[in-house]
This record gives C-alpha cells, structure tokens and sequence, in this order.
C-alpha cells in the first residue's frame, strides 16, 4: 500500500498545534525512515526536536489518537499497490507469507481484515514490537532457515531488519543505495522465485 503520503499527513494532523518549522524536521525524519514505529517517531519528535520529555504513557496515547487517523484514511482500496497485491495473491500458496512492519500491529491486521488481504498471510504483525525483533521471532517460531528465508521490503530499516537475521532482501521499489541493490519490481522477484 502507498501509505506514505497518509502517514505524512498523520503526522500533521496529529501535531497540528506544534511549529510548523519543528514538525517539518519530524516530517522529513519520518520520509527518511519509513520503515521505523509511529512510537519511536513520536519519542524523536519530542526528545530530539522539541527538547522535550515524553513519558510512555504519553507516547501510547498519541500513536493511539495517529491510529485513528489511520484507520479511517488507510480503508481506501485504491491505495493498494496492484502488482504487489497480485504477486502475494498468486504465490501465497508457493511460499508461507508473513508480515512485519513499523506500523501499529492491530491497526494492520485490522486494515488487512478490511481490504480483504489477511487471508494471504500466516501471521500479520507490526509496532511497538520492532522490525528486527519481529523477524527473529518469525525464524524462530516457524524454525525457517535463514538461507531460505527473504524479507521483501521497501524502506532501508527493512534491509537493515533483513541484514541483523542474516536472511535475504529484496527491495520494492527501493532505491539503491551502497549497501544494497534491491530489486525494483515484483515482475523480476516473481522471475527470481520460480527458480526457487
């Protein structure tokens, strides 16, 4: 899903009453780390941007009142990428999916139930729990081996999950940087697979 751009305007709505010029910095941190939690965005904003101390409590309230925002904008199934939607659909029954994602785990399983695609996936999980952690438990719990394993992601903190569990990437629309060279569509992924 191309949520980007929603999450953004999240982000702007939900700090509305903050400077402008100290929301733009979180806004640009947040296109920079696509990948990270709403939760530790929301502690940057306050402990590195504003200065300020957050308490925890604080910190669940506020990713509660941004999953609102969420949960009413991100329903809207022109927002799904099709290829992507058309990959998964075809190879859910190849290869066990999972997914792990920065965002709030509840607000993407519901999002999921909603547009349909949780059917596709064996487990649905996300934030406060981070990326890295998420993937280790899944190599755990499910005993897959790391050498079979790939983590299909499109932000760098995914390639960063993938890099600490020592399992594959391959970049969705991602662009290249000196780390890595992802893959840019699934068309070419769907070729790399049938050879799996």
């Amino acid at each position: 899903m191309d949520s980007m751009p929603i999450r953004h305007k999240g982000f702007e709505l939900l700090f509305a009453n903050h400077p402008f010029e100290k929301v733009n910095i979180l806004l640009k941190y947040h296109e920079e780390n696509g990948g990270l939690s709403r939760y530790h965005k929301i502690r940057y904003f306050y402990e590195n941007i504003l200065d300020l101390s957050i308490s925890e409590e604080e910190v669940i309230e506020h990713a509660s009142r941004f999953s609102e925002i969420m949960r009413r904008e991100l329903i809207n199934p022109s927002l799904l990428i099709s290829d992507a939607v058309e990959f998964i659909k075809a190879n859910h029954k190849r290869f066990p999916m999972h997914i792990v994602s920065g965002s709030d785990g509840n607000e993407l399983r519901f999002l999921c139930k909603k547009l349909g695609l949780d059917p596709f996936f064996i487990s649905i999980d996300g934030s406060p729990t981070p990326k890295i952690t998420l993937v280790n438990d899944l190599l755990q719990k499910y005993g897959y081996p790391p050498s079979e394993t790939v983590l299909v992601g499109d932000s760098i903190n995914d390639y960063e999950a993938a890099e600490q569990n020592n399992i594959r990437f391959l970049g969705y629309r991602f662009f290249t940087s000196q780390k890595t060279e992802g893959i840019n569509q699934l068309e070419e992924m769907s070729q790399l697979l049938k050879y799996c």
